[in-house]
């Protein structure tokens, strides 16, 4: 194994050439990526801007004892194209701005930046810019994303309607289950150095967790059916708390059908072996990135036999409130108990 370099015998200007290097733009609307003072970006005509950033910060966000900094890198641009997806919208630039320690060498971050340029390659993005630093503690990373969608056409949260269906991408709870397996093998290395990780048989449900995909190919078929949500919102917080973000924000209540939720078998599998609900993890387990959206009730038609969606239920009056209905037909008020920041 070749000696690896500290970040401190190079310097951040080198590591930005060593990065910039690798890093090839795509997008019509770049003129400048990496290597001034500023990107240069030449917004489409007809189109608004949308923009998200997010922060990751190890120890909180992230365990790089089980997350490869190649998945992170990864992940790290995949949640926060998932906003943007959100917005009805595609991702066309980004920055990154990072902290690391002294424990991390320039071929660590050469291989996060692996990552990322992996992701950028699957949703079409550029990387135009960003900034680096040191840090005292662990690596923290600052991602921002700007997406493009035909003017006047970005969905909200706020657009929701009574009788709306409420539709969900995707199967949910296998990030929350991924993450189960990840903490247990790590406790188990914990006590002893010399086990070996048991992941086998959790390919799917950890793959959730460390690698999830953010679904602009929804964006995609929505447009080509020429369907345009009216309201929408990634899971990020698990599906209990993003359904109240929509009610809130659009003025209305919600039926959620437990049976109509959907799951994966390996989920399922793995919540058994964990002695959990499947059904909580799907609600408030989090990390999820699949899209939570409504559409009018006459667009049924056109959404009922895509095998990728699911209507789990109907948007109603406020009056109602937000109630999850059980298969046997009672309704019990929705409540989140995921992820939250503070």
């Amino acid at each position: 194994m070749s000696e690896l370099t500290p970040l401190s015998a190079i310097g951040e200007f080198a590591l930005i050439r060593r990065l910039q290097a690798n890093i090839t733009a795509r997008q019509p609307g770049t003129v400048l990526g990496i290597g001034d003072d500023a990107a240069i970006i030449r917004p489409t005509a007809g189109t608004d801007t949308v923009m998200t950033t997010d922060l990751l910060v190890e120890g909180i966000h992230f365990d790089l004892s089980f997350c490869p900094l190649r998945h992170l890198g990864y992940k790290a641009v995949a949640v926060n194209v998932s906003d943007v997806a959100a917005m009805n919208s595609l991702p066309k630039q980004l920055v990154v701005a990072l902290s690391a320690g002294p424990r991390f060498t320039v071929e660590a971050i050469e291989e996060l930046y692996a990552g990322m340029r992996l992701a950028c390659e699957a949703y079409n993005v550029d990387l135009v810019g960003g900034d680096t630093t040191a840090s005292r503690g662990g690596l923290t990373l600052a991602i921002t994303v700007l997406g493009e969608v035909p003017a006047g056409k970005a969905v909200r949260r706020s657009g929701g309607q009574p009788t709306d269906l409420l539709c969900v991408t995707g199967d949910l709870g296998g990030a929350f289950l991924g993450l189960q397996v990840l903490e247990r093998e790590k406790q188990a290395y914990l006590a002893d150095p010399e086990t070996q990780p048991e992941l086998a048989n959790y390919e799917y449900v950890v793959q959730r967790q460390l690698r999830p995909e953010a679904r602009l190919d929804i964006v995609h078929e929505l447009r080509e059916r020429g369907i345009r949500p009216t309201s929408m919102i990634d899971v990020s917080d698990g599906l209990a708390s993003e359904v109240l973000h929509l009610c809130a924000a659009s003025g209305t209540g919600a039926r959620v059908f437990t049976e109509f939720i959907p799951m994966a078998n390996p989920t399922l599998e793995a919540a058994a072996e964990f002695s959990l609900d499947p059904l909580t993890c799907a609600l408030n387990g989090g990390e999820d990135y699949e899209l939570l959206f409504t559409v009018p009730v006459a667009d049924h038609e056109k959404i009922k036999n895509h095998p990728d969606i699911t209507i789990i239920g109907h948007l109603t009056d406020k009056a109602d409130g937000a109630n999850l209905v059980t298969k046997a037909g009672q309704a019990v008020p929705l409540q989140a108990q995921g992820w939250t920041s503070f």
